[in-house]
């Protein structure tokens, strides 16, 4: 594997595909909704007792990821490519923080797997005051599948990795309430307005529980890269540099 191409995709395949939106949520020219049906098992009615919802806040960051291959772990940003080949300093400054703190991601990956999540340092739309570290892990991939939150979880409570605030887990939750749990500032102190939720619709079947599909609300005035420096012509603003060095406190 030639690390030093730019192109390359390591996994052969995205780090991270996009989350169908729920019905009212803001969407792009790419995005696409849930089924309704669909929509209504996370917010309204459950299909049977082997559901399982589980509602996280939703952060306004880069989706990243590090996966580990044998011994290797590797720093990639969505689309699967090298982060430490971006054009972007702050995919670059999410190579040189999973170089740093390999120990704790290769004490939760098995060989195969990559862990996702949201990379908060330079601010998108939403700025921070942030209390922990700027890496929040949101999925574990294990032969290219998603684990269980619970498993999530477990796995990373060994290297102490900050995980989305949890707003709720159980039944189904509509999308009102939701916000309002999450209101003023969300469980990571957004400066901003939070900018939504996930869903994760989880299933208990003859061979345990897997992920059925997960979904997603971004409120409706949100605008995708309102504070990055391309497209406001002004500095950029970081949630974190590398000479800060934020508590790992995780907020109640």
């Amino acid at each position: 594997m030639n690390l030093s191409d730019p192109e390359l995709r390591p996994l052969g395949r995205k780090a991270y595909g996009s989350i169908p939106h729920l019905p009212g949520s803001r969407t792009g020219p790419a995005d696409r909704h849930l089924p309704p049906a669909l929509a209504r098992v996370c917010t309204e009615q459950v299909r049977d007792a082997r559901d399982h919802v589980v509602v996280l806040e939703k952060l306004d960051g880069s989706c990243v990821a590090a996966a580990r291959q044998g011994d290797t772990l590797l720093a990639l940003g969505r689309e699967g490519r090298l982060a430490a080949h971006s054009p972007n300093e702050a995919r670059r400054l999410w190579a040189d923080w999973v170089a740093a703190h390999s120990e704790r991601f290769m004490a939760v990956l098995k060989p195969g797997e990559w862990l996702v999540g949201e990379w908060l340092a330079l601010a998108h739309s939403t700025r921070y005051a942030l209390t922990h570290e700027p890496f929040v892990a949101f999925d574990l991939m294990s032969q290219g599948q998603r684990l269980p939150w619970t498993q999530v979880t477990e796995r990373l409570r060994v290297a102490d990795f900050v995980t989305p605030g949890l707003v709720h887990e159980g039944g189904p939750l509509d999308i009102a309430s939701a916000m309002s749990r999450l209101q003023p500032r969300g469980f990571h102190h957004a400066l901003d307005s939070v900018e939504g939720a996930v869903w994760r619709l989880e299933r208990r079947d003859g061979s345990g529980v897997r992920v059925d599909f997960l979904a997603k609300y971004v409120r409706r005035d949100k605008v995708d890269g309102g504070l990055l420096p391309e497209n406001t012509g002004r500095p950029a603003h970081w949630n974190w540099r590398p000479e800060a060095s934020p508590s790992k406190e995780v907020l109640p």
